[in-house]
């Protein structure tokens, strides 16, 4: 079976995959674990470089260390599958993640603090303050309260005369309280007529150009 592991190395890391060298901390590990289960789900290679190349794991302490990422440092706790595979006299334990139905999970930092994160590419990254309200909102049974107000349309105006908007553009140019612009932002996301677009520089929101622009037009 070593053709397996062989090719998933070949694929780089990626948004649903990333290499590990070692564990020598379950804290950073639980953050590639809470990024996975909060986007689309991936596998850890542990025992892998960077550039691609096998070094193996030294011990099973590797795998006690992902259960404490999993367990402890990360909250909800979250489920994975493990496997061992011996290649080139080594042993890389692959360890797989499901995207999780329970979003938001929280990974605990070198602070203490308990922090969300997403998976965007091959890099994990802190998920967007109107992501955590959509994630509250899709968990709430209470669904979503949408009134659409000169507030509401004022952005879809906007995003039908630019290409996007941040956050914190929208909050100044609509002169809105930040709570305000976060239930705007968060329901319009929900209802699919916005995307947000996260990237490592910063988040920003557009127009769902798959949304029937129909639809768009009857808030106006």
């Amino acid at each position: 079976m070593s053709s397996y592991i062989y090719k998933l190395i070949a694929e780089g890391e990626h948004q649903q995959q990333d290499f590990k060298f070692c564990i020598n901390d379950s804290k950073k590990i639980a953050k590639s674990l809470v990024a996975f289960a909060n986007t689309d789900g991936g596998r850890l290679l542990i025992g892998v470089k960077d550039n691609g190349k096998i070094a193996g794991i030294s011990s099973d302490e590797e795998f006690y260390m992902i259960e404490a990422a999993a367990k402890i440092y990360s909250q909800p706790a979250i489920n994975f599958t493990t496997k061992q595979w011996q290649i080139e006299g080594k042993t890389v334990l692959e360890i797989g993640i499901e995207a999780s139905e329970n979003k938001p999970h929280y990974a605990k930092d070198e602070n203490g603090k308990w922090l969300a994160y997403i998976r965007i590419n091959d890099e994990n990254i802190l998920a967007h303050k109107i992501q955590l309200e959509v994630w509250k909102k899709e968990q709430s049974p209470k669904g979503v309260y949408f009134t659409y107000s000169d507030d509401e349309r004022f952005l879809i105006d906007y995003l039908k005369k630019n290409e996007s908007i941040t956050f914190s553009k929208y909050m100044r140019k609509a002169r809105l309280h930040r709570k305000k612009a976060e239930e705007i932002l968060s329901n319009f996301v929900i209802i699919d007529i916005i995307k947000m677009h996260t990237a490592y520089n910063g988040t920003q929101f557009v127009l769902n150009t798959e949304f029937d622009q129909d639809e768009i037009d009857k808030f106006n």
